[in-house]
């Protein structure tokens, strides 16, 4: 499963990579990074439906997630990727939003990365 992870923090990379180790050696994860929302979308302007799940903070400077969720959700109608929102402000603001722009699911920060694995197994299914 390939995954875009897309947050303006770029020490997320390295925590990705360090939390999903055997996952990503035993090729049953593939992590890509964008570090805003413009940058997410020009990774997948150049790689069509290979992220078939997309984590992506809300809060960023330019294009927040929401408007990237926005955008997502319009554009890539079939099959739309699986997007699932990350943010530290757990609000129901957030939340509402998220979920009526299309999220499939929402999680805080800091990230619970054994839950965090459990949900994208399932996806795996």
């Amino acid at each position: 499963m390939k995954i875009l992870v897309v947050d303006d923090e770029t020490d997320v990379q390295m925590l990705f990579t360090q939390r999903f180790r055997s996952e990503i050696r035993n090729k049953e994860m593939e992590f890509a990074f964008a570090f805003s929302g413009e940058e997410a979308i020009e990774y997948m302007e150049g790689h069509e439906n290979e992220a078939v799940l997309i984590l992506s903070d809300i809060n960023m400077p330019g294009m927040s997630g929401l408007e990237l969720l926005k955008h997502i959700k319009l554009k890539y109608e079939k099959p739309p990727p699986v997007v699932m929102m990350i943010t530290a402000y757990g609000d129901d603001e957030n939340y509402n939003e998220a979920m009526k722009l299309g999220a499939d699911d929402f999680l805080t920060k800091p990230v619970d990365f054994p839950k965090l694995k459990e949900k994208l197994k399932t996806q795996l299914i």
